[in-house]
Parts: C-alpha cells; sequence; structure tokens
C-alpha cells in the first residue's frame, strides 16, 4: 500500500472500531486498525496521512486506563478523536473528563456553533443534525488550547478543535448509520484537512498484492487450503495470477461439506481458472476423531488439527513446498484476537489464525487478504473475475457441518443436515431470495421431540433455521423472511427428510449471539 495515503485507525476497545476502517475504505482511502500499545516506531513506519483516535469502554479517569502514543502529536498529521479518543486528548492537554451524571446513549441533536474545518459549508451554525452518542463520562473543562465547535443538550463539548493545530475530537461516533451524515464528516476530514486522495480501489489493491506475491514467492511452490468458499477461492485466483503452476490447490473432504459441495468446487475452479486440485478424502478420519465431543471449542480444534494433520501429508507428497497461503480475512483475525486494551476475549478460535503450528514452522505464511472485510473480498473477487456464482455463495465456516451440528458429530447427523440444508437454500433461491441474504443455513438440536406422522408417533431432532443480513460479518440481524416461506421449509423437511420433526427459526442479532449457533 506504499503508493496510496494511509489513514492509522488507533484502537482504544471499541465496538465500532471496524465500522471506522470501514467508512474510510468505503471513501476509497486505505485505513489500518493497530492497537493504541502500537510502538512509537511501528507509527513512525506506517508513515500515516491522518490519524482516528476510537472509542472504548474503558474510563480515561482510571490510572490504567489506555493512554495515546505521545508520537503521534510529534508528527505533525491531522488527528481525530472520537468519543474516547476525545477525551483521551483532553486529558493530555491538560482538560478535565468526569464521569456524567446524566450518560449519554443513542440519538441525540447537534447544534454547530462555529464555522470549522471540520464542519464545512454542508453544516450551517444554529442548525441541528441527529449524532449517536454512546458514553458515560464526559469533558468536563476543555483545556486552554481547544475551542467548542458544536454542543447537544447533555453534551456542552460534543465537538472541538485544537486553536492552531489540526487536532479534533467529537463526543459522539459518525462511523454509525445513526449519526445521519457521518460519513460526510470524515469525508471532510480526510480530504479537506488531511488531504488524502481517494485512489485506493480494488484493481490497485490486485497489482500491488501480486507484485509482493511475485517478489516473495520467486521460483518457489505454493500451497493452499482450498474450501471453495468466497475466501479461499479468491486467495486461489490472486495466486493463480501471480505465479500459476507453481500453486497446489489441496481440497480436503472432511465429511463436513455441505450438499454436493466436492463435486461442484471441483468442477467450477478447474472449468473457470484451470488450477491444480489435489482433492483428498478424510471423511473417516474426522469423523473418528470428532466422536463423543459436543464441546464446539474442542470440536473447532479437533477440526483444525485434523486439517492440518491431513495437509502436511499431502504437502509432504508434493514434494519442496516453501509456503503455505490461506483465506485469512480481518474478522477472522479481529474475532480470534485480545482487544487492544490487553485483555483476552476471543470470540471463537479459527485455525488459520495466530500463525503456523510448530511442526509446520518450516513452511512461510501468505494471507493476502488479512486485511480485507467480506464484502471487500467479493469485490476483489468480481475484479479477478470470479463467477458470481461462486462470488455470491453465502460463507460457510472452516469446521463446516462440525459446528452447524450442535453437540457429538456423526455420519449420521451430517447426512440429515446436509438434506435440510439443501432443501432451505434452494427454496431460498427458487423464491428470489438467496442473493438478498448475508448467509442462510440450517443447524441440528442436540435434543429430540415428539412428533406424529400419519398415525405414528415419531422422535426426531429439531432443526434450526438462520437467515441473517450483514455487511462484513462483525455485526448482522436476522431476515424478516415471509411466513409462507418460513412454512414451506418446514413442510418439505420435515417430509422429506428422514429424521427431524420439528422446524424453529432464530431471530437472534449479532450482539448478543453470533452469527453460527455453535
Amino acid at each position: 500500500m506504499n503508493n496510496h495515503d494511509k489513514i492509522l485507525i488507533l484502537d482504544f476497545g471499541s465496538q465500532l472500531t471496524q465500522l471506522i476502517a470501514r467508512r474510510v475504505r468505503e471513501l476509497n482511502i486505505y485505513s489500518e486498525i493497530r492497537p493504541f500499545s502500537i510502538s512509537d516506531k511501528e507509527i513512525e513506519n506506517f508513515n500515516p496521512k491522518a490519524i482516528i483516535l476510537s472509542g472504548g469502554s474503558e474510563s480515561v479517569t482510571d490510572f490504567d486506563s489506555p493512554k495515546i502514543p505521545k508520537v503521534i502529536y510529534e508528527l505533525n498529521v491531522p488527528i481525530l478523536g472520537i468519543c474516547y479518543g476525545q477525551q483521551a486528548i483532553c486529558k493530555d492537554f491538560g482538560g478535565t473528563v468526569s464521569s456524567s451524571t446524566s450518560r449519554s446513549y443513542g440519538a441525540a441533536q447537534l447544534e454547530i456553533l462555529e464555522k470549522s474545518m471540520l464542519f464545512d459549508d454542508y453544516w450551517q451554525p444554529k442548525n441541528n443534525y441527529q449524532v449517536w452518542m454512546s458514553h458515560g463520562d464526559c469533558v468536563s473543562k476543555l483545556p486552554d488550547d481547544f475551542k467548542v465547535i458544536a454542543k447537544t443538550d447533555k453534551a456542552p463539548y460534543a465537538a472541538i478543535s485544537h486553536k492552531t493545530k489540526n487536532i479534533f475530537g467529537i463526543q459522539f461516533h459518525p462511523e454509525v448509520s445513526h449519526t445521519l451524515d457521518g460519513i460526510k464528516l470524515i469525508d471532510t476530514f480526510l480530504t479537506k484537512i488531511a488531504n488524502c486522495k481517494k485512489d485506493w480501489k480494488m484493481g490497485s489493491f490486485i497489482d500491488e498484492a501480486i507484485n509482493q506475491i511475485k517478489n516473495r514467492v520467486g521460483k518457489e511452490k505454493v500451497a493452499l487450503g482450498l474450501s471453495g468458499g468466497v475466501d479461499s477461492t479468491v486467495v486461489a485466483t490472486l495466486l493463480n495470477k501471480a505465479i500459476g503452476k507453481q500453486l497446489y490447490c489441496i481440497f480436503v473432504n472432511n465429511g463436513l461439506l455441505r450438499h454436493n459441495e466436492v463435486e461442484e468446487v471441483e468442477k467450477s475452479l478447474k472449468d473457470n481458472f484451470d488450477l491444480q486440485i489435489i482433492t483428498i478424502d478424510a471423511q473417516k478420519k474426522f469423523l473418528s476423531e470428532l466422536k463423543g465431543v459436543s464441546d464446539p471449542e474442542e470440536k473447532r480444534k479437533i477440526i483444525g488439527r485434523v486439517f492440518i494433520e491431513t495437509f502436511q501429508s499431502a504437502i509432504k507428497d508434493i514434494g519442496n513446498i516453501r509456503y503455505l497461503a490461506q483465506g485469512t480475512i480481518y474478522p477472522d483475525v479481529i474475532e480470534s484476537a485480545a482487544t487492544s486494551t490487553g485483555k483476552k476475549v476471543t470470540i471463537k478460535s479459527h485455525h488459520n489464525v495466530g500463525g503456523l503450528p510448530k511442526d509446520m514452522g518450516n513452511l512461510k505464511l501468505i494471507e493476502p487478504l488479512r486485511l480485507l472485510f467480506k464484502d471487500e473480498v467479493r469485490k476483489l473477487g468480481k475484479e479477478l473475475g470470479v463467477p458470481s456464482l461462486i462470488l455470491n455463495r453465502h460463507p460457510f465456516p472452516g469446521p463446516g457441518l462440525g459446528i452447524r451440528v450442535i453437540g457429538e458429530v456423526t455420519e449420521e447427523k451430517c447426512d440429515i443436515l446436509r438434506k435440510a440444508d439443501y432443501i432451505f437454500i434452494n427454496t431460498l433461491k427458487e423464491n428470489g431470495l438467496y442473493d438478498k441474504i448475508w448467509q442462510a443455513y440450517v443447524a441440528l438440536l442436540p435434543v429430540k421431540t415428539v412428533g406424529v406422522m400419519g398415525d405414528a408417533r415419531t422422535y426426531q431432532h429439531i432443526c434450526v433455521l438462520r437467515a441473517v443480513t450483514s455487511v462484513d460479518g462483525m455485526t448482522a440481524d436476522y431476515v424478516d423472511l415471509p411466513h409462507s416461506i418460513l412454512g414451506l421449509v418446514a413442510r418439505k423437511i420435515v417430509n422429506e427428510v428422514q429424521g427431524i420433526n420439528r422446524v424453529v427459526y432464530d431471530i437472534t442479532s449479532k450482539p448478543p449471539a453470533t452469527i453460527e449457533m455453535e
């Protein structure tokens, strides 16, 4: 990304930090999130055109609260502090931050008090604009070097600016959609204050990524674990453009794949991209290792371990593999990492995050999508010519049906689930709903219920339908599917899938739930 302006986003633990990065990239300006604890040298090497400080859940009044790296004030680049970021700036410059007697969460009306660089011609003094607040602390005394440029009824210092430097602080969150004109504010900060060029696009990403891969790999061989999903397919296509027949795609059939997955993946990728695909049937091995295991985290680790063992065996057969490519994307990294405040909060384990196992330490890792969100990966795939049939497939987790069969995984349960999932997905496609949904699938619960079929009593599984809307997988809401569709799917599953006699629909958002149900 050396040829483009880069925005450094320092994370202080906010759940909304990823949204800031997304908004910046939507403006065709490159951004990266780094923890507030990043070293001075790393900040200087990053060479940011501007810096944004995120919100955070802690209080700047606490003794051990996250601190702003002092070096950022010496770089002479524009700085925008959001919520916690604003409060931390004020504290650094001698202001006072206090616990608010009237905490503010939700919509508020922002009144512009005077013209400023941050509020350009779009924003008019004395007019009100809807913004979104989420804070307990607030600035109670402004530093001498700052002035107030906007307020709300509960936040007298809702927006502030340094009197002589391009340092700004806002109490509200411009990155969320509920701040109706938030993207305009971010745009103004980046283009009119920081003078950033809007020239970061997928086309330029492809050229840079291909050059980086070529320079790094040289004439060496690269192995890639191929799943047929969007991420691994896009990585395969990108690597194929860069190094051609030096790439070996290893497709492991773990017995946890969807209906006809093996045949569809082999055909579509060989026909469209002439990829070298080595398919390994390891169904018995995976199912044997999972026998008697119900804990979802343990299942994930077993599936990851057995995959690596199977993959290693395939690599040895090929010989002289020096690099391992993976389809790791940004949400994988974020959800598997410690928070920026140093407190470990792993939402889920990903076997392709966190480096290579010790016994694969002789391989070097290539993760060209590591800093992209899912929708950005799809845009990249479109630029690379990946067919929409593959590109628009709903996300499928690495552990596959292993985490959609809740409880112990067996071959019988996987077969039942495959049939039910196929019915659900096909019904959505036939009714023009599939492409309007970010992800849909069926999960199988570890409980059975009594039912009546004909004149007979049944005692069979409950399955759960899940369909969500999302942009990048970081947050999600359930799809309000028509009752007629839900009824049709339920009837088909109960009538056609031996082993299920009850169908329910999950209407929980993420958060508090995750998208997958394990």
